[in-house]
């Protein structure tokens, strides 16, 4: 087994807590990581200026592939998200958010199997906004009246919505890669190209453009996004891999993590074409943090999603088996998935005993 050196972010909140968890079951399953911690947070911003140090970026550009606790974004501050600066740093265009079922979640289904890959450096995330009241927001109504586009109200505020080809032809063409090479039957490509001519129906046209170049071995289709929650509702088995514009994409992996149980057992990875970031997806819940009681599940599969990426199937097989089996049983498992069976949280335990129980299936 090779020994890959990875970029450790533990960020702040809770994330230094299920950060810590994850790295034991990791190298209790044997894999030869060394980690190169670089720390990210609101934490720092008294010593640092901002939540994101360079030596952050530039240990990620070395060693390629970087996992992450979550992160808070500094509430007062022109800084919007450690997590989109990381993106825009690094490129990371796919965001991949994998949504399976896991015995003993509670969850309402028990046969999801679904993989979003969401679109992670345009639309509304651009951040090209103008503030209500502004000189800019003023010549930018004018701008649009004078050009017959539409009358917007002179107290707006506004926010740009660009979706270019280039970015939405590598997005659909990554998730078909990513099912061709995952052996994934169909790939649907969700929009709201109906009401959106010129954004969605641009990512539209792109992702059917991409879909001739798999005629053959693998399936497409498209849905409105509105239709699309709806579908994924009522039979989530309907659908298989998703590709999605940035703010969709958000919304609807939060509603497949609601199909398998919650936030808490989400997984997630950043890709570009040189560097990845794995992270849960779920927010540093400060309130609970320092307490020995988060849950970390979804850090610990986001490693298992970081370990596949490093090609270390067998260690990931490995990892997944143990949390699946710790689950399954329901003795050692934190307060939130304790309750959803249960209604009490009772009989639940703390971050590292569940980690112990982890380690224990390994």
């Amino acid at each position: 087994m090779a020994k890959h050196t990875v970029t450790l972010i533990p960020g702040d909140g809770i994330g230094p807590e299920i950060i810590a968890a994850m790295c034991r079951v990791v190298e209790a399953a044997g894999a030869d990581i060394e980690w190169e911690v670089a720390d990210a947070g609101a934490h720092l911003m008294d010593e640092h200026g901002t939540p994101l140090p360079d030596y952050v970026i530039e240990s990620i550009k070395k060693n390629k592939v970087a996992i992450k606790g979550p992160v808070t974004t500094p509430v007062g501050t022109g800084f919007r998200s450690v997590n989109v600066a990381l993106r825009k740093a690094l490129d990371l265009y796919t965001n991949l958010r994998p949504s399976f079922s896991l015995p003993g979640t509670g969850a309402r289904y028990d046969d999801v199997d679904l993989v979003l890959v969401r679109e992670n450096t345009e639309d509304l995330y651009a951040g090209i906004e103008f503030e209500e009241g502004s000189a800019d927001a003023a010549e930018l109504i004018e701008f649009c009246a004078a050009k017959g586009a539409g009358t917007i109200r002179p107290d707006s505020g506004i926010s740009l919505k660009p979706i270019s080809v280039t970015g939405s032809q590598r997005i659909v063409r990554w998730a078909f890669e990513y099912a061709l090479d995952n052996g994934r039957k169909k790939v649907t490509a969700v929009h709201k190209a109906n009401i959106l001519k010129h954004s969605d129906g641009l990512f539209l046209r792109e992702a059917r453009k991409v879909a001739e170049e798999y005629a053959g071995r693998i399936e497409f289709e498209d849905r409105i996004v509105d239709a699309c929650c709806m579908g994924l509702v009522l039979n989530p088995a309907n659908f298989d891999v998703l590709v999605l514009p940035n703010l969709y994409g958000d919304i609807v992996s939060d509603l497949c993590a609601g199909l398998i149980g919650g936030l808490g057992i989400a997984p997630g990875a950043n890709i570009g074409a040189e560097c990845a970031v794995f992270e849960p997806v779920h927010g540093s819940a400060p309130i609970h943090a320092g307490k020995n009681r988060a849950n970390p599940t979804a850090e610990i599969l986001s490693a298992i999603l970081m370990l596949r990426h490093l090609g270390e199937e067998a260690v990931a097989d490995k990892v997944l088996a143990a949390v699946s089996a710790v689950l399954a049983e329901g003795a050692s498992v934190t307060y939130d998935i304790k309750r959803t069976l249960t209604g009490s949280t009772d009989g639940s335990v703390g971050t590292a005993e569940y980690a112990d129980a982890i380690i224990a299936k390994l």
